[in-house]
């Protein structure tokens, strides 16, 4: 079996698209955190040990924090961060900066795209993943936008999608 077959990326929306916005305190996001987390254990469950992170803010984030908690479970799982250009988080927030760089310490490798930002490297990061990957976990709120777009190339690509509703 090639290691596509057993790699799973994810898409899903920053806080701008999220009912909370950036309050990871809310009750839906928390929840939302825990629905990643016990999907992300059936994954495992199935066969998938490596997992792909675009390393975005919101929910990239969650599905990467959700990858580290199963990996001290199963030590075999393994976490890779795509990063779409290498100045991506330089306007983020400090605490958020900081958050992106601890996350990118725990990850088994990281690929960086291209080094600065154009406005196609999301895109071209996102491709880059769903092209490891067989199995795509996506949060998404049914609206146009990245997510969508990666939800449908991963469709024509042939991956299984696995949608969590936000």
């Amino acid at each position: 079996m090639d290691e596509r077959e057993l790699s799973c990326c994810f898409t899903g929306h920053r806080p701008v698209k999220l009912p909370w916005g950036a309050n990871e305190n809310d009750e839906r996001c928390i929840a939302l955190k825990e629905e990643i987390f016990h999907r992300l254990e059936g994954i495992y469950e199935s066969g998938y040990r490596y997992f792909i992170s675009g390393m975005a803010i919101g929910c990239d984030m969650y599905f990467t924090e959700a990858v580290l908690k199963l990996k001290k479970i199963h030590p075999d799982v393994k976490l890779e961060a795509a990063i779409p250009c290498g100045n991506q988080p330089d306007k983020w927030p400090l605490a958020q900066r900081l958050r992106y760089n601890s996350l990118i310490d725990s990850c088994d490798s990281v690929k960086v795209l291209q080094t600065n930002y154009t406005p196609d490297c999301m895109m071209r990061r996102n491709y880059y993943m769903v092209d490891k990957s067989s199995l795509l976990l996506a949060c998404y709120d049914g609206f146009p936008g990245g997510t969508m777009k990666t939800i449908l190339y991963a469709k024509r690509q042939g991956l299984k999608t696995i949608i969590i509703d936000i």
